[in-house]
């Protein structure tokens, strides 16, 4: 998960290139980022087994690699609900997303217990990675004061967090609030991407029952804006690899119908700041990122349908400010001081030997 920084800077309309940027990494990065990855898995059976595939390789590169400018990076394999599993298919057995569950909470203490040694934390997924996220935060770091304060912050995409009504904490999480400016800790990042106005029926920004959720009647979807966390609108930094996906998997063919001809520098790779302008929106009852291209960028298609929006670029159209968060995040939570590992590091070793 760490290809190298180079980056090559097109205009928003990807005609002209605009740089190559040599981007520094952290030489001794402060913190830490547990990934989970989103649904990918092609195998036919309802869970995946824990073979690396390259659809995984390549979303690792794709949603988590660039991380590593930041911090050090930590993605755990694990029995995911597959593309089929989810209903794009016939599966030879039954998903179950129990497993995945109980995959990544165990991958979880045991980072805590053999890797954490009190270091700060960034939680991030997407799609899949982001519903077993939730669950993961709701039973091992929000109830217990000891890990929430190495919580650096939890970036969560496309998977319908919710809060309570008229609040930023509440729903999902009682004590990790949103973030509401780039220097915060402890907080969530949340968003489902839209170019489109969100139909009926969509899978993303409403307070659905996926992959075994429960709702309340009374939350709502949190949307907070990577280019604004404190409100408004501002502009994008989108950031992809030069490489292209796995081509054999379903996950290429939804990217193909996103419409975007992406280049392909030398650089390991490319972006076009400020490509879309973006703002929270609430329209039609979903709490969803709303982007709008400029400067004659593509606008993209909904992938696999409008249902989805843009789910498929939901980690990539604004990695560049997010990046940038963490960074200015992880600076905050060094300042406030070093934490130490504490009975929990503890117990969590006595638990998984």
């Amino acid at each position: 998960c760490t290809p190298g920084l180079s980056t090559t800077v097109y205009t928003p309309a990807l005609n002209k290139r605009v740089r190559v940027e040599h981007p520094k990494a952290v030489k001794h990065p402060a913190i830490d980022c547990f990934y989970v990855y989103p649904t990918v898995s092609g195998q036919t059976t309802g869970n995946s087994n824990l073979h690396i595939d390259p659809e995984e390789r390549s979303i690792a590169l794709y949603q988590a690699a660039r991380y590593s400018q930041e911090c050090r990076l930590f993605v755990p394999t694990y029995r995911e609900v597959t593309l089929e599993g989810i209903g794009l298919g016939k599966t030879t057995t039954k998903p179950n997303p129990a497993l995945a569950l109980a995959d990544v909470r165990r991958a979880f203490h045991t980072y805590l217990a053999k890797y954490n040694h009190g270091r700060g934390f960034v939680l991030i997924g997407h799609s899949q990675g982001s519903f077993v996220l939730r669950s993961l935060i709701a039973k091992d770091v929000d109830p217990k004061a000891s890990v929430r304060r190495r919580l650096v912050s939890a970036i969560l995409l496309g998977g319908n967090v919710l809060i309570k009504r008229g609040s930023d904490v509440g729903g999902d999480f009682h004590h990790i609030p949103a973030c509401h400016r780039p220097s915060q800790i402890g907080c969530v990042i949340a968003f489902s991407t839209f170019d489109q106005p969100v139909p009926p029926g969509s899978f993303f920004g409403r307070p659905l029952p996926i992959l075994g959720t429960k709702t309340p009647p009374k939350d709502v979807v949190l949307c907070t804006n990577p280019a604004s966390l404190g409100g408004g609108s501002g502009l994008l930094d989108p950031i992809f690899p030069s490489a292209p996906f796995d081509p054999k998997s379903a996950l290429a063919a939804g990217i193909a119908i996103l419409g975007i001809k992406a280049p392909t520098p030398p650089t390991v790779w490319w972006s076009a700041p400020g490509s879309y302008s973006a703002r929270c929106s609430s329209a039609n009852d979903a709490n969803v990122l709303e982007v709008t291209a400029r400067d004659g960028a593509r606008t993209p298609n909904p992938s696999p349908d409008a249902t989805w929006g843009l789910h498929l670029m939901d980690a990539n159209i604004a990695l560049g400010n997010l990046i940038s968060i963490v960074g200015k995040e992880a600076a905050a939570f060094v300042a406030r001081g070093v934490l130490d590992q504490g009975s929990y590091g503890t117990q969590i070793q006595h638990a998984t030997r």
